[in-house]
């Protein structure tokens, strides 16, 4: 059943997506900013109900308090490709994410997102992105838009962890910039590489802003990783514990 229901809802983004990316880039010939992005973000409310509706995955969000309404960067724990399309809902600034500019190239969805206020890298070229990262990161923060970089770079399997970059850290000191921690559990419903969904709920949990004064890049991101790995340890015990290694014989 959920190979099924899964099914119907790739065909739902499928269908969905053509018909908004191209009038996404037709109307960006009229309309740029904060307009555009919003009229764009309706695609990714439509994914997200198609998600909740066709397969049961539902949210619940704790920490909303911790949001300040200034210039931050969000810093999330990333599993799979819903925290990617649901955050943009969430979030009551723009985001700005931080990409490798291959996704550029997938049709449509690709051609959306170029028309946005993103920030995408050549990843093989690290010091020209780290530039366009800091240039960009601080114009666009300038304009009230949120900066959001997954510190771990790619999805991670439920229950185990990537390393943690300092990136995200590295550009908050440079623009003095807090950074919020978010722990994400989506891999309960949407594991990695698969479109295969499973129905239940995702937790997000919304850190407390860390300040970037006085710190150094990768001792900050230490901190953020410790918040993240605790909080996710907390909130999805029982994928840690089917991830521990076993105990052994003494």
């Amino acid at each position: 059943m959920n190979e099924l229901r899964s099914a119907i809802y790739v065909l739902w983004l499928a269908a969905t997506v053509v018909v908004w990316a191209l009038l996404v880039v037709l109307v960006s010939i009229f309309v740029r900013g904060h307009r555009l992005y919003w009229f764009t973000m309706v695609w990714l409310r439509m994914a997200i109900w198609g998600a909740r509706v066709i397969c049961g995955v539902r949210h619940r969000i704790q920490g909303w308090e911790n949001l300040p309404d200034s210039k931050i960067i969000l810093c999330p724990k990333h599993q799979s490709t819903w925290e990617t399309f649901a955050f943009p809902t969430l979030m009551p600034h723009p985001l700005c994410y931080v990409f490798k500019r291959e996704l550029l190239l997938i049709p449509f969805f690709g051609w959306a997102i170029g028309r946005l206020d993103m920030i995408h890298i050549d990843r093989s070229r690290r010091t020209e992105a780290w530039a366009k990262v800091a240039s960009q990161g601080q114009r666009f923060m300038a304009q009230g838009n949120w900066v959001i970089m997954f510190p771990e770079g790619t999805r991670t399997p439920r229950g185990s962890q990537g390393p943690y970059k300092a990136g995200a850290t590295r550009l908050a000191i440079a623009t003095d910039t807090p950074v919020v921690p978010i722990a994400v559990t989506s891999a309960r419903c949407w594991p990695r590489r698969s479109f295969v969904l499973r129905p239940g709920v995702i937790d997000i949990s919304i850190g407390r802003p860390i300040a970037p004064a006085g710190r150094e890049p990768d001792e900050m991101m230490r901190e953020v990783e410790r918040w993240i790995e605790a909080e996710m340890r907390r909130l999805d015990p029982e994928a840690y514990i089917a991830a521990a290694p076993a105990a052994q014989p003494t």
